[in-house]
């Protein structure tokens, strides 16, 4: 039988993998995406919110992520897609001295990164987003450069682009084992076939611990459940992106936007957190979040809910994604652990992968991609989740 041979495999065709076939196959590789489900973004990707933000508080997200708005906001004009692309930017809103200070003391890094983003009194930041709650506000930052689009959309843009470039997606094919030949990864066993390949690309999301198992490799990564929802479109009335990280009883922060289509778009982190793979959505989550967004936002009364929604988080200790080799073997790499950011974090992270894998400049891709290696301290954790 013949093999089949690529140059890069790609295991998983969510917001990591399939901008990364895109990237890759424009440089002329020979691509495989292999997914479980049934088509592309059936995993995490269709259950992301949207949100795309280079305001962080770690120095490589938001490099990553300054990347990953370029390609975003200029696909419409570069490639013809519609995602839904809408920049209304982010905005961290301060009801307590606490969340004042935190998004004050940040923005140090941040603006030495070059974001656009500052600080404005209650007032100012009521110009901004004239709909917040007044009472006691402080004030919050605003990032204009941040902006939205359409998960769904923009991967199956993504894919398309990569299907162009001669990229094969095969999709309900589970992965049983990556193939080894010494120290070398050279491709991996399917329910289906083998496939050989010069490299193998985990980019499974919740599922990317299972890969390494028979290596007796650990990856440290804990799926959680996180669930979000989705109004009736209404006519516009909220700019940017409005993130409360002012933790509660039973929640650690929440974040809401209104979309392209004028639909308000939601979700909230769950304390205690939910550990899991349970894809199944709550009763709770609904009564929760709307607490929350309706003291924030009063005007969110009467607006009706669609559906909603739970998805899982690849969750790491430090709440960091891992990326890079394994100690002592070749021909793989980490792109996992994205801890509920792999829609904005995709394509910045394809775009240094393919430096990376196609040796267009392994250096810089190595050297800034180095604090997301698997055998760091994961004791720490971001400030700004």
């Amino acid at each position: 039988m013949t093999q089949k041979f690529y140059d890069t495999i790609i295991i998983g065709s969510g917001s990591i993998g399939t901008p990364l076939a895109w990237q890759l196959s424009e440089a002329g590789q020979k691509v495989l995406v292999i997914d479980q489900f049934a088509s592309s973004g059936q995993g995490s990707n269709k259950e992301a919110i949207g949100g795309i933000r280079a305001t962080h508080s770690d120095p490589v997200k938001i490099q990553l992520c300054l990347k990953s708005l370029e390609v975003f906001s200029s696909w419409k004009e570069k490639y013809g897609d519609d995602i839904g692309w809408k920049q209304g930017g982010y905005s961290f809103v301060a009801y307590r001295e606490t969340e004042e200070k935190t998004l004050k003391d940040l923005l140090v890094i941040q603006k030495k990164l070059g974001l656009e983003i500052d600080w404005y009194d209650n007032q100012d930041f009521l110009r901004i987003i004239p709909s917040l709650n007044p009472r006691g506000l402080l004030g919050g930052t605003f990032s204009p450069g941040d902006g939205s689009a359409s998960p769904m959309l923009a991967n199956l843009a993504m894919e398309r682009m990569a299907r162009a470039g001669g990229a094969e997606f095969h999709f309900q094919e589970k992965i049983e084992c990556l193939k080894t030949k010494g120290d070398k990864v050279i491709g991996v066993k399917t329910d289906k076939e083998d496939y050989y390949a010069s490299t193998v690309v985990n980019a499974a999301g919740a599922w990317a611990k299972e890969i390494l198992l028979e290596l007796n490799i650990l990856l440290p990564i804990l799926p959680e459940s996180h669930e979000g929802g989705i109004t009736e479109p209404v006519a516009s009335f909220l700019g940017p992106m409005v993130v409360d990280i002012h933790p509660l009883e039973n929640s650690a922060n929440y974040y809401f936007y209104q979309n392209h289509t004028g639909q308000v778009i939601f979700c909230i982190t769950p304390n205690p957190s939910i550990p899991g793979m349970d894809r199944r959505e709550s009763s709770g989550f609904l009564p929760l979040v709307t607490r929350r967004m309706i003291n924030l936002m009063p005007c969110l009364r009467n607006i009706k809910v669609r559906r909603t929604w739970r998805g899982l988080y690849p969750m790491t200790p430090d709440g960091q994604p891992i990326v890079g080799q394994l100690n002592g073997i070749s021909g793989y790499l980490n792109a996992v652990g994205m801890c509920g950011q792999g829609f904005m974090l995709g394509p910045g992270l394809a775009v240094e992968l393919r430096k990376w894998i196609t040796g267009g400049d392994i250096e810089s891709a190595t050297k800034l991609l180095a604090p997301y290696t698997l055998y760091r301290d994961f004791g720490g954790t971001e400030q700004l989740k």
